[in-house]
């Protein structure tokens, strides 16, 4: 790769996807009992949704910001060119350090070549951006080209969600305690978007047959062209059953065919909770 490509933990890609495509992990920070995590690096999804399960309050941070200013300087010192893309300045303040890091870089190493990009996307949304600008890397491709991927695919990433516990959302401020015990009552399922890196409540759906349905039509109303080479992503909050069944439902009534499905991390799945299904697609066809 000619050119050093960055991502952090709330990507929601593989952690064996960073080795094999050579691309850089900034961790994003986990807590609950006495120990502060690192997510992907010492603490794994799946412990952290099974202590929410047993009603474990988990809280998240920003990536450290001494982690990130060795890595930035390893970039100067070895005379590289790259390209950090980061998850959404609306919903973690890693973009916003980050910059910081770099200016701090900045005034020891002035030639530093770095380009630090907010994603306005979240989990696999996000992940989906670094994974393609990865390749495009490993390919060849100029800095002048990434960049234009990134942007194209940052503008046009469309997140469609829904979780299986109000009370998460709730915890974090996206809904109201009170909506989200009446939602529990009366198996309201919220269905939420992002619109400029915020999440969104988009519609309310009793059940979650029907909140998936929804979920397939709103990608084919956003979709706006043929979805046959349409690469489209779905993460799961420790649901690998339901997210697969969205795929069978999207494959059954559009001609898609290059899936990707993750678990979403524990930087997402903290504040989503178990049994969150995400869709994530691009919403305009790629000259």
């Amino acid at each position: 790769m000619t050119i050093r490509i960055i991502g952090d933990s709330a990507s929601d890609l593989p952690k064996d996807f960073f080795s094999n495509e050579k691309v850089d992990l900034i961790p994003l920070k986990v807590l609950f009992g006495e120990t502060e995590y690192e997510d992907m690096v010492t603490i794994d999804s799946s412990k952290v949704y099974e202590a929410m399960r047993g009603g474990e309050v988990v809280k998240t941070s920003q990536a450290s910001p001494v982690f990130m200013k060795e890595l930035f300087t390893d970039v100067a010192k070895k005379n590289q060119t790259a390209i950090y893309v980061a998850f959404s300045s609306e919903l973690s303040g890693t973009y916003q350090t980050a910059v910081l890091m770099q200016n701090e870089v900045l005034e020891e190493f002035p030639h530093l070549d770095l380009t630090i990009i907010d994603s306005k996307c979240a989990s696999l949304g996000y992940g989906l951006v670094v994974k393609r600008v990865a390749e495009l890397a490993n390919n060849g491709a100029s800095k002048e080209e990434l960049l234009a991927s990134v942007e194209y695919d940052i503008t046009h990433m469309e997140h469609v969600f829904t979780v299986d516990n109000l009370d998460y959302l709730a915890r974090g401020g996206r809904v109201s305690k009170a909506s989200a015990f009446v939602g529990g009552l009366l198996n309201i399922k919220p269905l939420l978007h992002m619109e400029d890196g915020k999440l969104i409540p988009l519609e309310k759906i009793r059940g979650r047959k029907k909140v998936l349905r929804r979920m397939v039509e709103v990608m084919r109303d956003r979709n706006g062209f043929d979805t046959a080479g349409q690469r489209i992503g779905i993460s799961h909050g420790d649901d690998l059953a339901t997210a697969q069944a969205l795929k069978e439902m999207i494959e059954e009534s559009t001609e898609c065919d290059d899936f990707t499905i993750t678990s979403i991390g524990s930087a997402v799945g903290a504040h989503a909770g178990p049994g969150t299904i995400a869709l994530f697609f691009l919403n305009g066809k790629k000259a």
